[in-house]
């Protein structure tokens, strides 16, 4: 099967490889000198504004949205949507430019698919617009959030108003004073089977009882300007018309947001990958070492080979995955983005280590963006699910295909030599 670049395609591409190379890579270091400066923290740089404003003039805007989403959706299909998120994810921060960044396209996706006319005037179209930012409340600190039937944060009706009381962590974005809504999974139904027992419900970041409770560090890094929270939510009241779709649909919701977020994700780790193994190259063609570049040793050569066999095989796999959403939908696509969520962030982890080798001492400052890429793809093998839950589904689906039930295998248990 190929996947070729159809004409329409390849010109959005280029269009965005030339904005990338005028806009983009000359404002990485302002990027870095910006967010590392106490002085800055959760606020954007000044000149990041204008680059929205150039990118929404070329029409390089919400490319995440597959035809499907229509009238917001620039009408391409998942396996040509790709290749743009591979070129413009070459810079972490670079999606956010395009306003096809998490967890704001989750959100939008969420709000366009399952929001009522009232909800999306009042929280898509300025979210499409790119005027405000946005956060998803999830994961919890007293649960095994990575079964999303754990949730514990209550969502109470009484009278015309919903009340929730609970926590949340790892609330992407939730700091930046630009965040304005927050979409929040808790448990509203808990009388009912565990799959209908949560609800997603849109609450305001000003509501009265929403408290940060702290900012979360990744490695060290506070992630700013969107940041990472640990939120209280105590006796916070909002009307009943914030519940998105209905009572007990939390579920459905999140399984309808993370999917085609997860091949996205995959996707931008191809693309980041992709710029360190071209670092990584022109870091070999330049340095010397005992009397020759490092071009010519034939470790360094055999790095940069097992570098382009990974990313290749990832990149292939995420098309796969694409594809298959795009001509059999959700359900025939489990395993494939399952198998992504596996694939992608380990082998972006593999490239940016064998790069920050090349690289030494320089590969693990902030004078080039592969250590950032290197705790990203660690902290991506989590976020989302982590690597084993996906196994375990992948492994499931193949042993259905074979008629055996998974809770009857019994699978050896070994030891390591």
């Amino acid at each position: 099967m190929g996947f070729e670049v159809n004409e329409k395609v390849s010109l959005i591409n280029a269009q965005l490889q030339a904005f990338m190379e005028a806009h983009i890579y000359p404002r990485e270091h302002d990027w870095n000198t910006w967010t590392l400066n106490q002085d800055n923290l959760w606020q954007t740089p000044p000149w990041f504004d204008e680059l929205r404003a150039k990118a929404k003039d070329e029409g390089l805007w919400n490319l995440f949205l597959p035809h499907e989403y229509q009238p917001w959706s620039p009408g391409l299909t998942n396996v040509e949507i790709a290749p743009l998120f591979e070129t413009m994810s070459k810079v972490i921060w670079a999606q956010a430019v395009f306003n096809c960044n998490a967890p704001d396209r989750g959100n939008m996706e969420v709000l366009a698919k399952y929001g009522t006319l009232e909800q999306q005037e009042q929280w898509l179209n300025p979210l499409l617009a790119g005027e405000i930012r946005s956060a998803y409340a999830m994961t919890e600190p007293q649960v095994a959030s990575s079964d999303a039937t754990n949730m514990e944060l209550e969502i109470r009706r009484d009278g015309d108003e919903y009340v929730l009381n609970g926590r949340k962590w790892w609330t992407t974005n939730a700091i930046n004073p630009r965040c304005k809504i927050m979409l929040v999974m808790g448990k509203s139904n808990p009388e009912n089977d565990r799959h209908r027992q949560h609800s997603t419900i849109l609450v305001p970041r000003d509501t009265p009882g929403v408290k940060l409770v702290r900012e979360l560090r990744v490695f060290d890094n506070l992630h700013s300007p969107g940041g990472e929270a640990e939120l209280l939510f105590d006796n916070v009241r909002v009307p009943l018309s914030n519940m998105i779709k209905g009572e007990g649909c939390g579920f459905e919701i999140a399984q309808g947001r993370l999917g085609p977020g997860r091949f996205q994700y995959a996707m931008g780790l191809v693309g980041l990958a992709q710029r360190c193994l071209e670092l990584m190259c022109a870091r070999a063609d330049e340095r010397v070492a005992f009397g020759e570049k490092l071009i010519k040793k034939t470790s360094v050569q055999h790095e940069i080979a097992r570098c382009r066999c990974d990313i290749e095989q990832a990149r292939l796999l995420t098309l796969q995955a694409a594809h298959v959403m795009d001509t059999q939908g959700m359900e025939a696509a489990r395993p494939y983005i399952s198998m992504v969520k596996i694939v992608a962030p380990n082998m972006a982890q593999q490239v940016a280590d064998r790069a920050m080798q090349v690289y030494g001492g320089m590969g693990v400052c902030q004078d080039t963006l592969i250590p950032e890429v290197f705790t990203l793809a660690r902290f991506s093998r989590i976020a989302d699910g982590p690597d084993e839950v996906h196994r375990v589904a992948v492994a499931k689906l193949e042993l259905a295909k074979h008629s055996l039930k998974s809770e009857e295998l019994q699978m050896p248990i070994t030891r390591g030599s």
